[in-house]
């Protein structure tokens, strides 16, 4: 057994007796400093062991969410028809997706981006159509020609009048109009306009009736429409509400077409009128579009390669006039990748500030050709897209999402105006890790703070007082 007297020998803390010391007022102000400073440090350390820290790295691309990349969107186009507006991708791997539709959604808007009804469905068209053989023959004084001037009197004079809008450079005007005149002509002969007055096909020339056809959204040439007397006007938005054809060009369908609208009329008895109308195929005849602009709306997914998402108006079977094309717009949404929710899009934020700052760069932004920088007027938006990755202390994948610069111009162009995003996706994403800090740590900066503060508290101490003696026997020595 080990004696008390020999245990008491490694002791570290030898006690001076009580009465051997002595109390003084600079070391009591001097402990009471110490004391505070102790405290002050302390809670400073705890701080910084409860915070969190991270550390930011960038290392090749491993993304765990495949070779494609989901981009989702949403834009507003006040001057583009929902009739005619693609959504095209294109990549430098040769990849060339045009008119996209499976999961694209489309609703027609009026100037002050409002939605003037619902969904608009483009179903894709025949890309065939077909057209007579004859394309240089001409009937003559077949459809009647209408104006500005005298179109309201012959649209509300018959039940049912069919338009033909074209230009006359415009090649597929120029191939319809050999068999719109023929087919005129029969259709006039069939239900002649002074004794049936069931029926009448017309004709209107855009490069003279500019306005005229801007009133009814007429964007690309020829576009046929079908009005009904007593249903071309609705009250709620004061738009022209009627159908579209989109089905063959050729004499024989032209007159079949309008024979199956003559019988879609309703008889005295009134029965299933709406059913009548069916007579024709969806396919080949839609409602036309009820304002002049277009809300785009989906999503599409494309390779991690520098590629091309374009917004543009696209048809097989009609021109357009690029002088007139003014491809403005509003970007509502522009997002890559998988959706973060809200909930940990804020505990992200909570972990490091500035994450998810610049993945929405262009929401809300309008980008507006006011013509002063002429036609032919093609938006670009150049966006530079890097993939971040966030990782808790415990291995945790927080969150993936992708973030972006974006540049944005206006230039001139030779061919059809449109919206492009130019995609150029980093190789490299940035790594974010939370550091976790040991307890240990803690607790030995912790002893180190209370160590350090009183022993230096000490050493001035003993200089405080060693300097006041001295001065009392200076001054003790002065007396004598």
């Amino acid at each position: 057994m080990i004696s008390s007297s020999k245990l008491k020998s490694v002791d570290f803390y030898r006690k001076i007796p009580r009465d051997l010391t002595e109390a003084s007022l600079s070391g009591a102000g001097l402990s009471i400093v110490a004391a505070l400073c102790m405290v002050f440090l302390f809670g400073m350390e705890l701080n910084s062991y409860l915070s969190v820290s991270t550390a930011t790295s960038v290392i090749v691309d491993k993304s765990s969410d495949g070779d494609y990349l989901r981009i989702d969107f949403n834009m507003s186009f006040p001057a583009l028809s929902c009739e005619f507006a693609a959504v095209d991708v294109s990549d430098v791997l040769g990849t060339n997706r045009l008119n996209l539709t499976k999961t694209i959604r489309k609703f027609s808007i009026d100037s002050n981006l409002r939605s003037t009804g619902n969904e608009f469905h483009s179903e894709p068209t025949t890309t065939n159509i077909k057209h007579d053989n004859e394309q240089h023959e001409e009937s003559i004084g077949g459809a009647l020609e209408l104006t500005t001037d005298n179109f309201d009197k012959y649209a509300h004079q018959f039940p049912i009048t069919v338009i033909n809008f074209y230009a006359p450079w415009c090649y597929w005007s120029q191939r319809l109009r050999p068999s719109w005149e023929k087919a005129s002509k029969i259709i006039k002969e069939r239900y002649d306009p002074e004794t049936d007055g069931r029926i009448v096909m017309g004709r209107v020339d855009c490069t003279q009736n500019g306005e005229l056809c801007r009133s009814h959204h007429v964007q690309g040439y020829p576009s046929i429409r079908i009005f009904r007397k007593g249903s071309d006007v609705r009250t709620d938005h004061g738009h022209h509400d009627h159908e579209s054809y989109y089905g063959d060009r050729d004499t024989d369908s032209l007159v079949k077409t309008m024979d199956n609208l003559v019988a879609s009329l309703p008889t005295e008895s009134q029965k299933s009128h709406s059913g009548d109308k069916s007579n024709l195929a969806s396919h080949i005849k839609r409602p036309a579009p009820s304002s002049g602009g277009c809300r785009i709306e989906g999503y599409v997914r494309v390779k991690k390669v520098p590629g091309n998402l374009i917004i543009s108006a696209r048809s097989d079977a009609h021109s357009f006039d690029a002088s007139q094309m003014n491809m403005s717009h509003v970007v509502n949404h522009l997002s890559f990748g998988r959706k973060v929710s809200p909930r940990v899009m804020s505990d992200v934020k909570r972990l490091i500030p500035y994450v998810g700052s610049s993945h929405d760069r262009l929401n809300g932004l309008s980008f507006i050709n006011t013509r002063d920088f002429g036609a032919n007027v093609t938006m670009e938006h150049y966006l530079q897209i890097v993939k971040t990755e966030v990782i808790t202390r415990k291995d945790h994948k927080l969150v993936e999402e992708y973030e972006y610069t974006a540049h944005s111009s206006v230039a001139q162009s030779l061919h059809i105006p449109v919206a492009k995003f130019h995609l150029e996706l980093s190789p490299m994403q940035v790594l974010i890790t939370e550091n976790p800090k040991s307890f240990s740590h803690f607790i030995t900066n912790v002893c180190a703070i209370i160590g350090g503060v009183f022993t230096v508290a000490g050493i001035l101490d003993s200089i405080l007082h060693n300097t006041i003696r001295l001065m009392k026997k200076v001054e003790l020595g002065k007396n004598f």
